[in-house]
């Protein structure tokens, strides 16, 4: 059956946003082959708006009139929203998901009726500016050629990684997915310190987000291990010495290692 979009978004939120931003920016299709739905009329007129794509709330007709299915849905809500429409997918569907915890397993039970080609895949929300990460698996009966179409999808708007175990799919969520608002946390301390000790907010701000680009620039572009690069900063009895012993004494490390277990957790539990 032909297919009058080559993709349609389910759910267009912020992952959404940044996907077709980058599918557009790199010229993998154009405009009038993408369609997104949503039920809320802010969103639709956004992508209307901002990338001129079709915008419908019917999820049933986008269905009906696309190829690749990529589903953006809250992972709490997708089963309600699914069962609208798991009647009309068919076999000449490709199925992608970017719902954190949701198993290829539990999105082709959803369509008993075919044997479903289901990619599943945890973007970041980076893929806004070019600079996301992505991870990606495949279900039992998705190809290789999809694996690489869905692939192409995600590496438009970064990186892309084939994570051949899904089980480390939780792991990829909590480091990867989750990951940048780690860093926009820790950039918000170093605004707030940088004001305490007299600096203006712009400057503050200026300053701890040119850090935050070099730094990982440094840790790409060099090769080099973090820790080896936080050893090259760090002089004896200087600066940096007294800033890590504080962080040390705080258990700052300790802490993370544990935002990320928690939210490694929190992934398997929206997948139970």
């Amino acid at each position: 059956m032909p297919s009058h979009y080559e993709i349609g978004v389910i759910g267009a939120g912020n992952a959404a946003e940044g996907i077709v931003h980058g599918i557009l920016r790199n010229s993998i299709l154009l405009e009038d082959r993408i369609i997104a739905s949503d039920p809320n009329p802010e969103r639709r007129r956004l992508f209307e708006q901002r990338f001129h794509v079709s915008t419908t709330e019917d999820n049933r007709h986008l269905v009906r009139e696309s190829y690749i299915l990529l589903l953006a849905i809250k992972p709490q809500q997708w089963r309600e929203a699914a069962r609208d429409f798991a009647n009309l997918v068919r076999e000449d569907h490709l199925v992608v998901s970017i719902m954190a915890g949701v198993s290829t397993r539990a999105l082709e039970a959803c369509f008993p009726h075919i044997k479903a080609r289901v990619v599943r895949t945890m973007p970041n929300l980076a893929s806004h500016v070019g600079a996301g990460m992505a991870g990606v698996c495949s279900g039992r009966y998705a190809s290789e050629a999809d694996l690489l179409r869905a692939q192409r999808i995600f590496e438009a708007g970064g990186k892309s990684v084939h994570v051949e175990d899904e089980a480390l799919m939780d792991a990829v969520t909590a480091v990867s997915g989750t990951g940048p608002a780690y860093y926009y946390f820790f950039t918000e301390a170093l605004v707030e310190a940088a004001t305490r000790i007299g600096l203006t907010p712009h400057y503050a701000d200026l300053l701890a987000k040119q850090t935050a680009l070099g730094a990982a620039r440094m840790m790409l572009e060099s090769g080099e291990k973090p820790e080896l690069l936080r050893e090259k900063v760090t002089s004896p009895g200087g600066t940096t010495a007294a800033a890590m012993a504080s962080l040390r004494d705080s258990k700052v490390f300790e802490n993370i290692v544990a935002g990320v277990i928690a939210a490694f957790n929190r992934s398997r539990e929206l997948g139970a």
